[in-house]
């Protein structure tokens, strides 16, 4: 279940009412009547099984609430309650399999933001995949993937994509170009530091064959990143963090970008190329995989979405148009 918390103007309570008592899948509700201060208005707080909340939300920006009022939504970790479980019942579908686009679509856009921590999370996982190439150690190479922050822009531009949002793609692609050039170019001054004191030559990513896949990029490799991409957004729009580590680990982008900033440290043009080719082809599977995925989600839940059998009443409207 979900716990919303509404402000709505007190002249359109009655329409949010009609609406919550008409929706599947909606229990607990709660009216505290000129509670809210900031905005003013009516405070109603209720809870939503997770496969009714995108139509519910739907209905309350048509009453004009994000503008005059406030939607807040926020998970339930325990609800013990037979009326609750009745209406996460009465939902079509089951919760993991039910996406809330607003919630998808803010994280999304907050994943695509150039951070400090963002550069500086890339960098240092870019630092540990190429001292996993160097040495050679699988083991630090997995932890870079698990460190690398990229996924989130990735699902930025699968979601722009599905939306047509040319705004939201050009912001995830900026902070995974400015990301990976930083972190690249960060590694390898690193790396002409380390060839300055003699730690290691042109010769030091001679037989690696344990790393040599990060620099050989073929079908294997797209049809990983497919799937990576399929299952991360699943992860994500069902909050499944835990399956998401293991995307990381699936994918050979931050290893890519390793690997590169050190054979360009060290004039190995042919590496940097063939690390060049599996991070674009690392990313470009998973931004296909996961814009097939959220079209099939979008797809799905447009079929068998919830019913609201009440529309709010006509006066609602009348009131949008006086505020």
């Amino acid at each position: 279940m979900l716990h919303l918390r509404v402000i709505s103007p007190s002249d359109r309570t009655a329409d949010v009412l009609s609406l919550l008592d008409g929706a599947t899948g909606v229990t607990n509700i709660v009216v505290m009547p000129g509670a809210g201060h900031r905005p003013k208005g009516d405070v109603l707080l209720f809870d939503a099984a997770r496969e009714a909340t995108n139509e519910i939300i739907e209905r309350l920006k048509e009453l004009r609430l994000p503008e005059d009022g406030s939607i807040a939504v926020e998970r339930v970790d325990l609800s013990l309650s037979q009326v609750a479980d009745a209406a996460e019942a009465e939902a079509p579908g089951a919760p993991d399999d039910a996406v809330v686009w607003e919630e998808f679509s803010r994280q999304v856009a907050g994943d695509c933001r150039v951070t400090w921590a963002f550069l500086a999370f890339l960098t240092i996982a870019t630092q540990l995949a190429a001292i996993g190439v160097l040495l050679p150690s699988l083991i630090l190479i997995v932890g870079a993937m698990v460190l690398g922050p990229e996924f989130g822009a990735v699902a930025g531009i699968s979601f722009g994509l599905l939306r047509r949002d040319a705004r939201l793609i050009g912001s995830a692609a900026r902070a995974l170009v400015i990301g990976f050039a930083v972190a690249i170019a960060v590694t390898c001054v690193c790396a002409l530091l380390y060839s300055a004191v003699g730690w290691i030559t042109p010769h030091s990513l001679d037989g690696h064959a344990e790393v040599e896949f990060i620099v050989k990029p073929d079908k294997w490799s797209f049809i990983v990143a497919l799937l990576a991409g399929g299952a991360g957004v699943l992860s994500v729009t069902a909050g499944k963090s835990s399956a998401l580590v293991g995307v990381f680990i699936s994918v050979t982008t931050v290893p890519a970008a390793g690997y590169a900033a050190v054979a360009l440290a060290l004039g190995r043009w042919g590496d940097v190329g063939g690390s060049v080719v599996q991070l674009a082809v690392n990313i470009a599977g998973m931004v296909i995989a996961g814009t097939l995925t959220l079209l099939v989600q979008r797809f799905f839940w447009s079929k068998y979405g919830v019913r609201i059998t009440r529309a709010p009443v006509q006066h609602a409207r009348a009131g949008s148009r006086r505020s």
